[in-house]
């Protein structure tokens, strides 16, 4: 079975590294390439985008792929969208795995918006004191930068590129963070607010626990709603559970 997963996340890798390692499947995992320097999964990968719909679609035939698995970051919507249309299109199966998002625990102090613009309405009505920690990614960073107010300290995989806000600081990290590590950055800048997108999973999770310990706000970003039409799992093992189930159904046909 040609399984192609669209990564970029832990799961994905996770996920490629399982299947690589059985000889009933052969994997091809897509990055995006929007980090350069990324942590790249077992077997076959290949990077940057397909050309749109109609790219992935002749990618799809072209390769004789047989289940495509959506394992994108929640908030990489167009290349989920397209995942849609395009498998249904070359008649291919999609699975998607959705992490579950963030919940609000006891002690935490969210305020849920839909997007950057309504980060930045939040942030305006907080005092200018600190600095507001951004975990956002380099994705609409510039919705910020007006902001000649407030103190940011901003958090990146790869330097920035484009407009920043007048005052801030940027730290070049990647995650799994520590609850330890996440607690020493925000007393050592003066962290006031935490602006963060609700993208789940446990590698970026630790800065939640450190603002609650802080009794620090949070700004969380509501990702977009995922296509409906993709047979979902929250977990690796489910959607392994689902292409074993696939291969079984192959095997009888042959």
């Amino acid at each position: 079975m040609r399984v192609l997963i669209l990564g970029g996340t832990a799961e994905a890798r996770a996920l490629a590294d399982i299947l690589h390692r059985q000889d009933r499947y052969q994997v091809i995992s897509s990055l995006a390439g929007r980090v350069s320097r990324p942590s790249l999964p077992s077997g076959e990968v290949r990077v940057g985008g397909f050309g749109g719909v109609d790219g992935l679609v002749r990618y799809l035939r072209a390769e004789a792929v047989d289940v495509v698995v959506d394992a994108t970051h929640p908030f990489a919507d167009t290349i989920s969208a397209n995942a849609v249309r395009a498998a249904e299109s070359a008649g291919v199966r999609l699975l998607a795995l959705r992490r579950p998002e963030w919940s609000a625990e006891p002690g935490d102090r969210w305020t849920r918006v839909p997007d950057a613009a309504g980060a930045v309405r939040e942030i305006d009505l907080l005092p200018d004191e600190g600095h507001v920690f951004l975990t956002t990614g380099r994705m609409n960073l510039a919705a910020y930068a007006r902001d000649d107010r407030h103190a940011y300290l901003i958090r990146l995989v790869d330097p920035p590129a484009g407009p920043l806000p007048a005052r801030h600081v940027v730290v070049l990290d990647r995650g799994p963070y520590t609850v330890d590590g996440e607690l020493d950055m925000m007393r050592q800048h003066d962290v006031t607010a935490l602006v963060t997108r609700n993208s789940g999973g446990t590698a970026t999770a630790a800065k939640l626990v450190a603002a609650r310990r802080q009794g620090i706000p949070v700004i969380m970003i509501d990702p977009p709603a995922p296509p409906a039409t993709a047979i979902s799992a929250g977990t690796v093992t489910e959607i392994i559970a689902l292409l074993e189930a696939d291969a079984a159904v192959q095997r009888h046909r042959r």
